[in-house]
This record gives C-alpha cells, structure tokens and sequence, in this order.
C-alpha cells in the first residue's frame, strides 16, 4: 500500500484514517484507556513532530512507547537519562578498529522511534545533544555528520513530581517539542482492566499496521492537505493571543502570564488540526480540529507568572479562556 497506490489524495486521506483506526486497535490490546494520548502521540508522529508525555511513574508511558513502535513495525531505543551521562552516550563515538582507523560506533539516537525516559534528570549538555539532533535530525560527531534514521521520532518523559536534582529544560529547548502530553492516572474500571490483563501469563501477540515508507508517505500527505484562510487565522490569533503586553493579549494573559507562544505554536497548530482532521476523516481542517489539539500545542508554551501559580489558575485555565 506504497503512496503511488492511491489513485488521489483524498484515498489517500481514507488510507490514512483506516490505519488510523487499525493502529488505535491493536494498541488497545496492551494499553488500557489512555485514548486521548495514544491519538496525540499517533497525530504527532504523522505530522513529523517530536512529543513529551508527562506523568508520575508507573502510568506505562514506556509500555506505551514500545507498543507504538512494534505495531509500526520501527527499530525502538529506550535511553535512561540520568545526571551522568554524557552526549556521546547518545549520539555515539569515533572508536579505534583493529585496522587503526577511526570508525563510527552509533549510539541509541540511531532508531526510529527514541523513548527519552526522564529528560530532565541529566545535565544541559546532554539534553542540548538530543535537542540537536530532534531539530537537525542528524548528530555531528568528531566534525562528521551523520544523518539518523527518518521517520525520527523522539518521545520524552518528564516526572512532575520530584524536582529535587532534576535540570528543567528551558523554554526555547521545550519549543522543539510539537506536544506537550499529560497521563492521568486510569479510571477505577480501566485500573482494574489493567492488572487483570497484566498479572497473567497471555502476552497478546500485535500485528504490524504500518511501515517506515508508508508513515513518511502519510507525511508528506498532511503537508499537502488544504487548510481554509478562516482556520489558518484562528489558529495563528490563537497563539498570539497568549502574548502579554501585545494588542491582541486577552485580559487574563495579561494578568497570568509571563511569556507567551511563538510563531512555532502557530505552525504546530496548523500541522497538528490537519493530521487530526485526517485521522477523523475529514480532508480539511476545521476550527475544531485546532481547539482539539491547542491544548497539547500550548501547554508548554506559555509560561505563568507568580499571581496564577498562587491562584492556582492553571496553562488548561487560560487555554481553555482563549477559544
């Protein structure tokens, strides 16, 4: 089902919203609940774009990971990002060989899908390596570049809770990420779904849905789709609205916050709405398919100022007041 298969694009659109829904049910199979961040790291991924899931520990995030990547059929690298390693850990290294040349060893950055466990547990310059490589897709090594494997696709974890020894990373670095993504705990129904499923000894078999040719052909796919000039509007008014001090500020950007969205926002937004019009059928975007994404896109954009963290308004808060 190679993308020269598809008489047009709109069958295209068709092919893709079917895998999408062939994906969704062959990761039910290991991941209970969850539906709205098994949609926002599948959206991501079709749009070209890198996400961050954050959650207490123990909410599958790394089970998560895997499964997406197995039911894809993509090479998967776990890396355990700890206050102790260094850049070359990920990248890789020039390494001595028998003939006494230098030779590239590749590091776990060289897979499709990177699962970066706890970014924020090891220092700026290792979080600064993989940031390059998300933005260039590509690690320089020694003064050589070498290009990793496309699709590319890092998805970070973040632990909310202990901050204590941990290195955040800093607004321009987390604007590299198109979605910030947050796990709840499961309902009481799904938990209990969960440890039936989990504390036996059936290990579900998965089916691979897509390959590598096909999702970068899906790519290419959402950059083609139309957006109406009504819908490209709201979604660039949306992220300038959360600039404070500029005319289009609403009233409570001014009051909570303290930096605003830049145009990447604006650019996620349009990309995110019309991957998500095209896993829900549709060929073109709505103003709807923005609202749907916007949270994911700006949470992490906008930064709080003191009054709104002792008021306890929250990003979802003024987010929500913007539409």
């Amino acid at each position: 089902m190679s993308q020269t298969a598809h008489k047009s694009d709109v069958e295209a659109v068709d092919a893709l919203a079917q895998s999408y829904k062939d994906l969704k049910k062959e990761i039910a199979k290991v991941i209970v609940g969850q539906d709205e961040v098994v949609k926002s790291v599948i959206i991501s991924l079709f749009s070209n774009g890198h996400s961050l899931l954050v959650g207490v520990p123990g909410l599958a995030k790394t089970l998560l990971v895997s499964t997406i990547a197995e039911v894809l059929d993509l090479g998967f690298k776990r890396i355990q990002f700890t206050p102790d390693l260094m850049p070359s850990d990920i990248t890789g290294s020039e390494i001595l060989g028998e003939d006494r040349h230098f030779k590239f060893n590749k590091g776990p950055l060289f897979s499709n899908i990177v699962l970066a466990d706890e970014i924020n547990r090891t220092p700026p310059k290792t979080q600064a390596a993989l940031l390059e490589a998300m933005q260039e897709r590509s690690v320089t090594v020694a003064g050589t570049r070498h290009v990793l494997p496309a699709p590319f696709f890092v998805l970070a974890t973040q632990n909310p809770i202990e901050q204590e020894g941990t290195y955040p990373l800093p607004e321009a670095q987390l604007d590299r990420f198109m979605f910030n993504i947050p796990l709840d705990y499961p309902s009481y129904q799904e938990e209990i779904d969960v440890v039936k499923s989990t504390t036996g000894n059936e290990k579900p078999s998965l089916k691979h849905i897509l390959n590598d040719t096909q999702i970068l052909a899906f790519q290419q796919l959402i950059r083609k789709i139309p957006v109406a000039d009504n819908v490209l509007e709201y979604a660039v008014s949306l992220a300038t609205k959360t600039r404070p001090g500029t005319e289009r500020a609403t009233a409570k950007v001014n009051d909570y916050i303290s930096w605003g969205a830049g145009p990447r926002a604006s650019q996620y937004l349009v990309l995110g709405a019309k991957c998500h019009a095209a896993v829900s059928g549709k060929y073109s975007p709505d103003i709807d398919d923005v609202k749907a994404i916007a949270n994911y896109v700006l949470r992490h954009r906008i930064v709080r100022n003191y009054k709104a963290e002792a008021e306890g308004v929250t990003e979802e808060n003024i987010i929500q007041s913007l539409f």
